[in-house]
């Protein structure tokens, strides 16, 4: 989606621009040729990523391939730290100019690899107003151009009309469930989260987006198993329309939780991995809190229920405070409105990926062919 939003903002100030790269169905819609699609990258976890090794590494030399036939003039990074720094290191020694948008998150944990954005990267585009200073302060070029989602509407759809589209009550209250948007963390999120939709019972419509990287047929599999949900449970095909029309969402740790923010959507935080990978990486975190909008915000604006913590109880808790009007709900309603304020940073009505479009059209015209 990112990669989308940026190919369209760089085609809007050059439309000659060609691009090739690794993305899904948008960022070809976008124009980009994709060497493979950014499906076959989406693996999450420590342990989890072992057996994947072989296949993205074939992956990676496909991409570098393509790249040396190509002879791009510059390279755009997207996230994924783990692919994109080897992806940034390669492009560095070809004599390709770097630019790192939405930058990884070393500032929460293995902050030492900061070194490798100081290496190999010409230009870090950073969407969150604290990373700008962290990466300054370790020598890397970076400038915050806001968050990619900030400048995105409320749904033009109306909740009556969106009931009507998906079989939904609109006299009961919405409750949005996003588990993750690999298969990974739904298979270890959502059986909780299916729990507790059960415990609140009958008197809500429970919706769960089926994320871009997922598949129909996957998420029917895991819902499966909750015949107390089958008329209340309901697969919608986009998050933000039915965020904005949901009351509460349970929400795992990602960019879903900056979504549910900027739609104005009170939620519980949830995220659980493996017993090794938690083991392995909880000591390496070096941030006080796992959401995004907490970070932001500097406070605890949403609960965060990870690893033994999330358990259905807890949940139930946490929603049954934000589901009734009160000063649980307005509190959190306001935290997440200095969260979106934050997050449209300071430049006026021009969103994200035009401020990006413009820094790397400013790099294109000083870059020679």
């Amino acid at each position: 989606m990112y990669g989308a939003q940026l190919i369209e903002a760089l085609h809007r100030l050059d439309p000659t621009l060609e691009f090739l790269g690794v993305g899904g169905d948008r960022m070809r819609a976008a124009g980009c040729d994709t060497v493979f699609d950014s499906k076959d990258l989406a693996v999450v976890g420590i342990t989890e990523i072992l057996s994947h090794l072989p296949k993205i590494w074939g992956l990676f030399r496909k991409l570098i391939a393509a790249a040396d036939r190509r002879k791009p003039d510059l390279a755009i990074v997207i996230d994924a730290p783990a692919f994109n720094w080897r992806v940034a290191r390669a492009m560095h020694k070809r004599g390709i100019p770097v630019v790192y948008y939405v930058c990884p998150q070393f500032w929460a944990w293995r902050q030492g690899r900061v070194r490798l954005l100081r290496r190999y990267v010409t230009k870090a585009l950073a969407i969150f107003p604290f990373e700008e200073q962290f990466f300054r302060e370790r020598g890397v070029d970076t400038t915050f151009v806001g968050h990619p989602l900030a400048g995105l509407p409320l749904p033009a759809i109306t909740r009556e009309d969106y009931a009507q589209q998906h079989q939904l009550d609109a006299a009961k209250l919405w409750i949005t469930l996003m588990p993750g948007s690999r298969r990974k963390e739904v298979a270890m999120n959502l059986p909780t989260i299916l729990a507790a939709a059960e415990q609140l019972g009958p008197g809500y419509e429970f919706l769960v987006p089926v994320a871009p990287t997922l598949d129909l047929h996957f998420l029917r599999q895991q819902t499966h198993g909750t015949p107390n949900l089958k008329t209340s449970l309901h697969l919608v095909p986009e998050s933000l329309p039915a965020l904005g029309h949901s009351r509460a969402g349970i929400i795992a740790s990602g960019t879903a939780t900056v979504e549910a923010a900027l739609m104005n959507t009170p939620f519980v935080m949830v995220y659980r991995v493996s017993p090794m990978t938690y083991l392995l990486g909880r000591s390496q975190v070096k941030v006080p809190c796992f959401a995004m909008v907490n970070l932001i915000a500097g406070a605890a604006v949403v609960p965060e229920l990870v690893q033994h913590d999330f358990t259905v109880e807890n949940v139930v808790r946490h929603l049954q405070k934000i589901l009734p009007d009160g000063s649980e709900r307005e509190s959190m309603l306001l935290g997440l409105a200095s969260v979106r304020t934050q997050l449209r940073g300071s430049q006026g009505a021009m969103s994200a990926p035009d401020r990006a479009a413009a820094i790397i059209q400013t790099m294109l015209a000083t870059t020679p062919p």
